[in-house]
């Protein structure tokens, strides 16, 4: 019989993670968003690229907890974190690739509207999470921001690709700004999703 209930077939696919990962030297809640990770991805072999700066899920959490907004890349990631949730703490989603102000600074600096929407949204005001599932040159672009004076509050650096992506986590990863992200080329929407959403989820744990 094939499985039909959304709940058993999540408590399965978790059961099968716990299988094929292993003992992970990791902190409870550290754990809970890795399997977040590899639920989205069918990767196991993602458990240990999955990297937290210190105290990085509870710094995320008070963070959300005081409404912080959700800055993220590209549409698609915004779609897929739970903004419900987030409301709930009093934050919004927001998203700056498509408006018209960013596509013409673009096209007048001939730099990429991801650079562009992350240059709007830096100096908005209260606190924000920076969400970057998609595009290297938006992560490149905020770590550029701090290293300026810019303040950013934390990073969910997961871009994926063959230019740019390893590189710009791997630098994320040396800097003092609170992160998670993933080594390696892989990455993408659903992961930075899942990690955000694995975080919302388990603020009412």
């Amino acid at each position: 019989m094939k499985d039909n209930n959304p709940k058993e077939i999540e408590a399965k696919s978790m059961r099968l993670i716990d299988q094929e990962i292993g003992k992970l030297d990791c902190s409870d809640s550290e754990l809970k968003t890795i399997k977040r990770v590899i639920h989205a991805s069918a990767e196991p072999k993602l458990a240990s690229k999955v990297k937290f700066s210190q105290n990085a899920i509870e710094i995320m959490s008070d963070l959300i907890r005081e409404g912080a907004d959700i800055i993220t890349d590209v549409t698609m990631l915004k779609a897929g974190i739970n903004e419900r949730k987030l409301a709930e703490y009093g934050g919004e989603l927001k998203c700056f690739i498509g408006d018209q102000d960013v596509r013409e600074k673009a096209a007048e600096t001939s730099l990429t509207r991801s650079i562009m929407a992350m240059r709007k949204a830096i100096d908005l005001p209260g606190k924000k999470i920076f969400a970057i599932g998609n595009a290297p040159t938006a992560l490149f672009e905020l770590i550029n921001l701090s290293k300026k004076g810019k303040k950013i509050d934390f990073i969910v650096g997961t871009p994926v690709g063959f230019v740019g992506a390893a590189e710009s986590k791997d630098e994320l990863m040396q800097t003092e700004i609170p992160h998670i992200s993933l080594k390696g080329r892989k990455g993408g929407s659903a992961i930075a999703a899942s990690i955000v959403n694995s975080v919302l989820y388990n603020l009412e744990a």
